[in-house]
């Protein structure tokens, strides 16, 4: 049975979601009323997901967001919130989150997103089974897509999982063009805007992790897509 993390302040809306889950789902879930509660929920146990809450008192969803990140970067994360702003999603993503839904919205769909993000999350384990390449050398970097670090020296950087999938696909293209589209299906199932813009985020972050080696470059090839090229 999987495990799901929800961290929500609305006593009725945490129970009615924490039932539905339950029944309709099969899943074991941890219903946690603040930010604060659900840190220390995560650092007892593992969990397969997280459900968070934005807008809690003591410790916000994103605050949070962000300390799971340090303590796991792998388990997906849905953020669950009023707000509909291009900037609150792009933050959203920007913390790490995989997912997000704006309230109000229907039980059925939360529950159709964790199972599309578990499956994810399992099809991510068989690639880093199967005898496609798991580890890549980049100038002066190593990268390990399994454990998802970048390490140059004694430097380490803990990547997050999308991430570790662009990189990967990047690595695997390299010195070809790897195409928006195809960026954008193999990761997030869908190539609409939102995801485009998610996607650049992204890719200006691991082009920043790659910035001390001169060698090693991230190229925007007009209407097409990137390439990642190595002198």
């Amino acid at each position: 049975m999987k495990k799901i993390l929800l961290v929500e302040d609305d006593p009725n809306l945490g129970l009615l979601l924490q039932d539905y889950l339950q029944l309709k789902g099969k899943f074991d879930v941890t219903l946690c009323k603040d930010g604060e509660e659900g840190l220390k929920a995560f650092t007892k146990q593992p969990f397969d997901l997280v459900i968070l809450d934005v807008m809690m008192p003591k410790k916000d969803g994103f605050t949070l967001g962000k300390d799971i990140r340090k303590v796991n970067a792998h388990v997906p994360v849905i953020f669950a919130t009023a707000k509909a702003m291009i900037e609150d999603k792009t933050q959203a993503f920007n913390l790490g989150g995989d997912d997000y839904i704006t309230k109000p919205f229907r039980i059925e769909e939360l529950l159709l997103r964790i199972n599309a993000l578990l499956k994810r999350a399992e099809n991510a384990e068989k690639k880093g089974a199967d005898d496609t390449p798991s580890q890549f050398k980049l100038g002066s970097y190593n990268f390990d897509y399994t454990s998802q670090l970048i390490t140059r020296g004694d430097a380490i950087q803990k990547l997050s999982t999308k991430e570790a999938e662009l990189l990967r696909l990047l690595c695997l293209k390299r010195n070809e063009v790897l195409t928006r589209e195809e960026a954008l299906l193999n990761i997030w199932h869908d190539d609409n805007y939102f995801n485009g813009r998610s996607m650049d985020v992204f890719l200006s972050k691991i082009r920043k992790y790659l910035k001390d080696d001169p060698s090693v470059e991230i190229i925007n090839v007009h209407g097409r897509g990137y390439k990642l090229l190595i002198n």
